[in-house]
Protein backbone atom coordinates (compact mmCIF):
# COMPACT_ATOMS: atom_id res chain seq x y z
CA UNK A 1 0.00 0.00 0.00
CA UNK A 2 1.27 3.47 -0.90
CA UNK A 3 1.70 5.78 2.06
CA UNK A 4 -0.13 9.10 1.74
CA UNK A 5 1.79 12.36 1.96
CA UNK A 6 1.07 14.89 4.71
CA UNK A 7 -0.73 17.09 2.17
CA UNK A 8 -2.88 14.19 0.93
CA UNK A 9 -3.68 12.95 4.43
CA UNK A 10 -4.31 16.32 6.12
CA UNK A 11 -5.76 18.48 3.33
CA UNK A 12 -7.02 16.56 0.30
CA UNK A 13 -8.66 13.66 2.15
CA UNK A 14 -10.68 15.90 4.52
CA UNK A 15 -11.85 18.00 1.57
CA UNK A 16 -12.92 14.88 -0.31
CA UNK A 17 -14.73 13.76 2.84
CA UNK A 18 -16.65 17.03 2.89
CA UNK A 19 -17.58 16.60 -0.78
CA UNK A 20 -18.90 13.10 -0.01
CA UNK A 21 -21.07 14.59 2.73
CA UNK A 22 -22.68 16.95 0.24
CA UNK A 23 -20.91 20.22 0.99
CA UNK A 24 -20.70 22.21 -2.22
CA UNK A 25 -17.39 22.91 -3.94
CA UNK A 26 -18.19 26.62 -3.64
CA UNK A 27 -18.54 26.37 0.14
CA UNK A 28 -15.24 24.50 0.39
CA UNK A 29 -13.50 27.06 -1.86
CA UNK A 30 -14.89 29.84 0.35
CA UNK A 31 -13.66 28.04 3.47
CA UNK A 32 -10.16 27.61 2.03
CA UNK A 33 -9.89 31.16 0.74
CA UNK A 34 -11.16 32.78 3.94
CA UNK A 35 -8.98 30.50 6.08
CA UNK A 36 -5.95 31.57 4.06
CA UNK A 37 -6.69 35.28 4.26
CA UNK A 38 -7.76 35.27 7.90
CA UNK A 39 -4.70 33.15 8.71
CA UNK A 40 -2.41 36.09 7.91
CA UNK A 41 -4.30 38.71 9.96
CA UNK A 42 -1.44 40.82 11.36
CA UNK A 43 -2.17 40.42 15.07
CA UNK A 44 -0.56 37.41 16.74
CA UNK A 45 -3.08 35.19 18.47
CA UNK A 46 -6.15 36.57 16.72
CA UNK A 47 -6.37 34.29 13.69
CA UNK A 48 -7.90 31.26 15.42
CA UNK A 49 -10.72 33.32 16.91
CA UNK A 50 -11.31 35.17 13.64
CA UNK A 51 -11.53 31.92 11.70
CA UNK A 52 -13.87 30.41 14.30
CA UNK A 53 -16.24 33.39 14.28
CA UNK A 54 -16.32 33.73 10.48
CA UNK A 55 -16.80 29.98 9.96
CA UNK A 56 -19.61 29.92 12.52
CA UNK A 57 -21.29 32.99 11.03
CA UNK A 58 -21.08 31.74 7.42
CA UNK A 59 -21.71 28.09 8.37
CA UNK A 60 -18.35 26.96 7.02
CA UNK A 61 -16.44 23.87 8.08
CA UNK A 62 -14.58 24.65 11.33
CA UNK A 63 -11.93 21.89 11.10
CA UNK A 64 -10.98 22.81 7.55
CA UNK A 65 -10.80 26.57 8.16
CA UNK A 66 -8.68 25.98 11.28
CA UNK A 67 -6.43 23.55 9.39
CA UNK A 68 -5.81 26.16 6.70
CA UNK A 69 -5.25 28.79 9.40
CA UNK A 70 -2.66 26.50 11.00
CA UNK A 71 -0.94 25.83 7.67
CA UNK A 72 -0.75 29.58 7.03
CA UNK A 73 1.21 30.22 10.23
CA UNK A 74 4.69 30.41 8.60
CA UNK A 75 3.35 32.83 5.98
CA UNK A 76 1.61 34.79 8.75
CA UNK A 77 4.94 35.28 10.53
CA UNK A 78 6.65 36.31 7.29
CA UNK A 79 3.95 38.89 6.52
CA UNK A 80 3.82 40.61 9.92
CA UNK A 81 6.66 43.03 9.24
CA UNK A 82 5.53 43.89 5.68
CA UNK A 83 2.01 44.63 6.94
CA UNK A 84 3.37 46.81 9.75
CA UNK A 85 5.87 48.64 7.54
CA UNK A 86 3.30 49.22 4.79
CA UNK A 87 0.92 50.61 7.40
CA UNK A 88 3.54 52.95 8.82
CA UNK A 89 4.32 54.15 5.30
CA UNK A 90 0.64 54.53 4.42
CA UNK A 91 0.07 56.71 7.47
CA UNK A 92 3.35 58.62 7.09
CA UNK A 93 4.81 57.35 10.37
CA UNK A 94 8.42 56.52 11.21
CA UNK A 95 9.36 52.85 11.22
CA UNK A 96 9.56 51.68 14.84
CA UNK A 97 12.23 49.13 15.80
CA UNK A 98 10.02 46.08 16.15
CA UNK A 99 12.68 43.35 16.37
CA UNK A 100 15.37 45.01 18.48
CA UNK A 101 14.92 43.73 22.03
CA UNK A 102 17.26 46.37 23.47
CA UNK A 103 15.39 49.20 21.70
CA UNK A 104 12.05 47.79 22.79
CA UNK A 105 13.18 47.46 26.40
CA UNK A 106 14.67 50.96 26.41
CA UNK A 107 11.49 52.52 24.95
CA UNK A 108 9.39 50.65 27.50
CA UNK A 109 11.56 51.80 30.42
CA UNK A 110 11.39 55.43 29.29
CA UNK A 111 7.61 55.60 28.98
CA UNK A 112 5.46 52.43 29.21
CA UNK A 113 2.25 54.20 28.14
CA UNK A 114 3.93 55.79 25.12
CA UNK A 115 5.40 52.38 24.27
CA UNK A 116 1.94 50.77 24.32
CA UNK A 117 0.43 53.61 22.29
CA UNK A 118 3.19 53.53 19.66
CA UNK A 119 3.24 49.78 19.17
CA UNK A 120 -0.53 49.55 19.43
CA UNK A 121 -0.75 51.96 16.52
CA UNK A 122 1.73 49.86 14.54
CA UNK A 123 -0.73 46.99 14.95
CA UNK A 124 -3.62 49.19 13.84
CA UNK A 125 -1.65 50.31 10.77
CA UNK A 126 -0.97 46.68 9.87
CA UNK A 127 -4.65 45.80 10.26
CA UNK A 128 -5.64 48.67 7.96
CA UNK A 129 -3.27 47.38 5.26
CA UNK A 130 -4.61 43.86 5.77
CA UNK A 131 -8.18 45.21 5.38
CA UNK A 132 -7.17 46.73 2.04
CA UNK A 133 -5.46 43.57 0.79
CA UNK A 134 -7.70 40.84 2.24
CA UNK A 135 -10.93 41.23 0.20
CA UNK A 136 -9.32 41.08 -3.26
CA UNK A 137 -6.99 38.30 -2.08
CA UNK A 138 -9.91 36.24 -0.75
CA UNK A 139 -11.86 36.76 -3.98
CA UNK A 140 -8.88 35.77 -6.12
CA UNK A 141 -8.22 32.65 -4.05
CA UNK A 142 -11.90 31.71 -4.14
CA UNK A 143 -12.05 31.88 -7.93
CA UNK A 144 -8.72 30.05 -8.32
CA UNK A 145 -9.81 27.24 -5.96
CA UNK A 146 -13.40 26.84 -7.09
CA UNK A 147 -12.58 25.20 -10.44
CA UNK A 148 -10.19 22.53 -9.11
CA UNK A 149 -12.55 21.71 -6.24
CA UNK A 150 -15.46 21.38 -8.69
CA UNK A 151 -13.27 18.99 -10.71
CA UNK A 152 -12.50 16.98 -7.56
CA UNK A 153 -16.23 16.85 -6.83
CA UNK A 154 -17.03 15.63 -10.34
CA UNK A 155 -14.37 12.90 -10.10
CA UNK A 156 -15.72 11.92 -6.69
CA UNK A 157 -19.28 11.69 -8.08
CA UNK A 158 -18.12 9.45 -10.95
CA UNK A 159 -16.38 7.10 -8.51
CA UNK A 160 -19.46 6.77 -6.30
Amino acid sequence: MVEESFWQRRVVTPILGQLKQGITPEKIALTLSLGSVLGVFPILGATTALCAVIAWRLKLNQPIIQLINYLMYPIHLLLLLPFYRAGETLFGQEHLPIFSITDLAHRFELDPLRFLADFGMVGVYGVVVWCLVAPPSAALLYFLLRGPIRAMSARQAKQA
